[in-house]
């Protein structure tokens, strides 16, 4: 009897859970191509107007596979992955204190899509030591809402998970801040104490020149992240 009630656990966790979890899943997946989609389009648009200032401006989409895709913008790579587990969160994040998750706590997990920016010179050359930041998330739950959590207006513009859904504007507009963000995002010239010495080993590597580690943001942080912090 006892092994029949357990299997019959066994059996409700997977309708329950499992389904659930599957459900996100292709809700993230139908998300992204959404990405892909409005990020193909903006490209393109971008190409024809950067013919008429500059034809040495390179803007290019790529693909990566199904889980990821990046978009060349001058100097700048922006990366898009759909990570493909589903996460919950935890139960001292403030979304747990709304009516939306207190009425059904399934609407809790969410899938995630990331956006990382790099140096498309730190990927040309292989320069591996490189760094890259993570400068935004767009979670997705069973009924299609979402929220960004980010930098700058990547925090601020899409931060409804009650009430908003996804939908074509709304992707466009974070890929368009994402840009904006990279963009503005500059490299700036490491401290000299980090930069001082270098190896034989490094030297002497056809690479050497490389080697020096290389983020927009190394030794430095800026004052709109501090300001975020209060």
């Amino acid at each position: 009897m006892a092994g029949k009630e357990d299997f019959q656990k066994i059996v409700d966790t997977v309708k329950n859970k499992a389904s659930l979890k599957q459900k996100i899943y292709r809700n993230t997946l139908d998300a992204f191509n959404l990405f892909k989609e409005h990020s193909k389009q903006l490209v393109e648009e971008l190409v024809k107007e950067a013919a008429s200032f500059d034809e040495g401006v390179y803007v290019s989409y790529q693909e990566k596979g199904l889980f990821e895709f990046q978009l060349k913008i001058g100097g700048d790579i922006i990366l898009f992955h759909m990570h493909t587990n589903v996460f919950d969160f935890d139960r001292s994040n403030a979304l747990w204190k709304t009516s939306y998750l207190k009425e059904d706590a399934s609407r809790s997990f969410c899938g995630i899509i990331n956006i990382y920016n790099f140096l498309s010179d730190s990927l040309k050359y292989n320069r591996y030591d490189d760094s890259g930041y993570l400068i935004g998330r767009t979670f997705v739950n069973q009924e299609n809402h979402f929220f960004v959590e980010g930098k700058r207006q990547l925090n601020f513009i899409h931060n409804d998970f009650v009430s908003q859904s996804i939908n074509p504007d709304a992707i466009r507009n974070i890929v368009q801040q994402a840009i904006l963000y990279s963009m503005d995002f500059d490299l700036y010239t490491p401290p000299y104490d980090h930069v001082q010495e270098i190896s034989v080993g490094q030297l002497l590597n056809e690479a050497a020149g490389m080697r020096v580690k290389t983020g927009k943001r190394v030794g430095f942080k800026f004052s709109f992240e501090e300001a975020e912090k209060k």
